[in-house]
């Protein structure tokens, strides 16, 4: 009698176990369950919405760039001769009020310069030409920044009256085009909170939170001035100053929200 009472409490031990374990488990999968449910996309129960945004501002910033350059039969006489040139440039360009530290070097350059020597053909046989050199090159080429629009054209005038034999790149941008961008953004972003909310109240849903954001930024576009191509040379030192119309920037910014809606 006592033996099988002994039996009966083992097993009952080992089933009181095995449920113990059998919770456990379960508990654990309960909590994993919930875990997976906080972690899964949202996007079966949320609507996407876009929106557009534009902002127009007016330039106050021009930049453009000029070459001068020099031939001579001595290296140092074509340096010389562009350094000349350059710094009459230099001089009327800081008298437009342009500062030194908007008056950048690109390049500058000295080579050789070579003409093809003519030959002498027998009636059965002519010899190719061949290169000779011919003096130096020398070529100094300038970015400038001009703060102020207004001035462009008698910055540029000031290049070409003193030498300069390249005019190009003329470009009109904002000091500052974060904040036309965020302008833009801005109502990018009202564009589509109202299209949200329209569409929500047609679906009868209700918006809960902004699930996710993106921006596709288009970025400004400068206005470049007609007539100062790459190939442009200022060749009138008399010409009056040039009226260069400076146009506008536009920026354009498209932006998606995801709501979650309930």
């Amino acid at each position: 009698m006592n033996t099988n009472t002994e039996e009966v409490k083992k097993v009952l031990k080992w089933v009181w176990v095995a449920l113990v374990v059998l919770a456990i488990f379960l508990a654990v999968e309960t909590l994993g369950a919930f875990k997976n449910l906080r972690s899964i996309n949202p996007s079966y129960n949320s609507i996407s919405v876009s929106g557009e945004g534009e902002a127009v501002s007016i330039p106050d910033i021009a930049t453009f760039s000029f070459t001068v350059s020099a031939d001579a039969k001595v290296a140092s006489d074509a340096q010389g001769e562009v350094t000349k040139k350059m710094n009459a440039i230099l001089t009327g360009l800081k008298s437009l009020g342009i500062e030194e530290k908007d008056i950048n070097t690109t390049d500058y350059s000295l080579q050789p310069k070579y003409i093809f020597g003519s030959t002498i053909c027998s009636s059965t046989f002519c010899p190719p030409s061949r290169q000779i050199q011919d003096g130096y090159t020398a070529s100094h080429n300038v970015s400038v920044k001009v703060r102020s629009t207004k001035d462009v054209g008698e910055a540029l005038a000031v290049a070409g009256e003193n030498g300069a034999t390249g005019l190009s790149n003329i470009s009109f941008t904002v000091d500052e085009p974060d904040k036309i961008l965020d302008e833009a953004r801005a109502e990018a972003i009202t564009d589509a909170r109202e299209k949200a909310k329209l569409l929500s109240k047609e679906l009868g849903v209700r918006l809960v939170r902004v699930v996710s954001f993106s921006d596709n930024t288009g970025g400004v576009t400068p206005y470049y001035a007609e007539g100062f191509g790459a190939d442009t040379m200022v060749k009138t030192a008399s010409a009056p100053a040039p009226t260069i119309p400076i146009g506008e920037n536009k920026v354009s910014v498209n932006v998606t929200i995801v709501y979650e809606i309930r």
